[in-house]
């Protein structure tokens, strides 16, 4: 099940990501109004972060006029769990449950939440199979 991650993004750039997110596609522009409160940001440094996102596969762009909109090609999940995956192979030496347990440990998570997306995990690769026999069934 390996894959080709992505680049890691920068703080910046997961702020940027952040905002198109949201948005489900933005300008330059709207990029930076978004981000005023928090960072100030000349229009130059937004426009060069929204290439190399482009370079590196998280959004893409369209044309209106001379105005570049921008949407995203990956989901914000997606991201988070190549990050997970990178953290898993370099400090877990490869072991999710070493990071599940180191999780619980520094109380990012619960046992019980733990438990709780198990069951729901369970529930999830089940399900199809229930389905694929009511349909076999005629149900």
């Amino acid at each position: 099940m390996s894959r080709t991650a992505k680049p890691t993004l920068s703080e910046l750039e997961n702020a940027v990501m952040a905002v198109i997110w949201d948005s489900g596609q933005a300008t330059a522009d709207s990029v930076r109004t978004l981000l005023e409160p928090e960072r100030t940001m000349k229009d130059s440094t937004v426009r060069t972060i929204l290439r190399r996102l482009e370079v590196k596969g998280y959004v893409q762009h369209t044309t209106e006029g001379r105005t570049f909109i921008y949407s995203p090609i990956v989901v914000s999940r997606n991201v988070a769990g190549d990050a997970v995956r990178g953290i898993v192979e370099r400090l877990c030496n490869g072991s999710v449950e070493d990071l599940l347990v180191g999780m619980v440990d520094c109380e990012v998570v619960s046992p019980e939440k733990l438990r709780e997306l198990a069951e729901r995990i369970a529930n999830a690769k089940s399900e199809p199979k229930t389905k694929a026999r009511q349909r076999r069934k005629g149900k």
